[in-house]
């Protein structure tokens, strides 16, 4: 039998219940903070290398001219050698800001027994794991709305100790609002069940500035298949509503379908800004989702 539970709001702060006047971030939060850690060991981090063009001063690699160019920037000695024009790029140097959120609201305590924990902890662990990643490739990395982007190797405790501290998160389930760097990047780590309207607003004033994105969407395995029968009830964590659905095997088809359709009007809006959705499953590896994300960085940097 499939077993479900959501975890109260002391709860989504993992360890705050125990240890709400220690100042040692390694004794609020130790468990998810090894597991952010061992996840960051486990990813490559070549992936996101910082070799790509820019304005540094490094030499990187000689390329073909494109008609439009300053004739300043072709390389006449390398371009005698041959019949074409050639420009010398250099290695972007120049570090970039990397902003997180992280879900913390009702919805993302939900757990079932076909997953490998709660919503918000493998939310926990990746975003953490991430932000380590990152800054180990170079990059600055920073709370939405929350902290500054630093570069510092502590970025996972910073990042967690402001988590813990921060109880006005426990009830908010949109990203804060906030204007990160033309050349900025979001990664938002949710469950997205709010309204697609929401979504789409919050979302499209983050990528107003020209702000690139990444929508990370948490799943348990059972809000996919709704693989129940006989008499249910079903509870809204967020509103604290409750309704008597009768037999939950006659709703399992419009369940499904509606999540479907959900889930292709994020698709949608991600797509309409230019970012990325990626869907991680509890009962995966954080590292799959991690591996991707660095990867998608990687990409829109090589691009961008």
């Amino acid at each position: 039998m499939i077993a479900t539970r959501v975890l109260d709001a002391a709860q989504r702060a993992p360890g705050r219940h125990e240890t709400e006047g220690a100042l040692s971030l390694a004794e609020r939060m130790p468990r998810l903070i090894l597991e952010s850690r061992r996840v960051s060991s486990t990813l490559a981090h070549g992936l996101h290398g910082r070799r790509r063009a820019g304005q540094g001063e490094s030499f990187w690699q000689f390329r073909p001219f494109v008609a439009g160019e300053a004739a300043a920037r072709v390389d006449w000695r390398r371009s005698a050698r041959d019949d074409k024009l050639y420009v010398r790029e250099r290695e972007w140097e120049a570090t970039h800001n990397i902003w997180f959120w992280i879900d913390r609201s009702a919805s993302m305590g939900f757990a079932s027994s076909l997953g490998q924990g709660p919503k918000v902890e493998r939310a926990l662990v990746l975003g953490l794991a991430v932000a380590d990643a990152l800054v180990e490739g170079g990059e600055r990395a920073g709370l939405l709305g929350l902290t500054r982007a630093t570069a510092s190797r502590r970025i996972v405790e910073t990042m967690a100790q402001t988590l813990v501290a921060d109880k006005a998160g426990l009830e908010q389930d949109m990203p804060p609002r906030a204007t990160p760097g033309r050349f900025d990047e979001a990664i938002l780590i949710s469950d997205f069940l709010s309204p697609l309207e929401q979504l789409r607003e919050a979302v499209g004033s983050l990528a107003g500035s020209g702000t690139r994105g990444h929508l990370v969407m948490v799943v348990d395995p059972v809000e996919e298949s709704f693989p129940f029968a006989g008499q249910a009830v079903l509870h809204d964590p967020e509103t604290k509503m409750s309704l008597d659905i009768g037999d939950a095997a006659s709703w399992g088809a419009a369940y499904r379908t509606r999540i479907a359709a959900h889930r292709d009007g994020l698709a949608e809006i991600a797509r309409a800004q230019g970012w990325t959705l990626t869907i991680h499953r509890t009962d995966r590896p954080a590292s799959e989702a991690a591996l991707r994300l660095l990867t998608l960085v990687a990409a829109a940097r090589g691009t961008g």
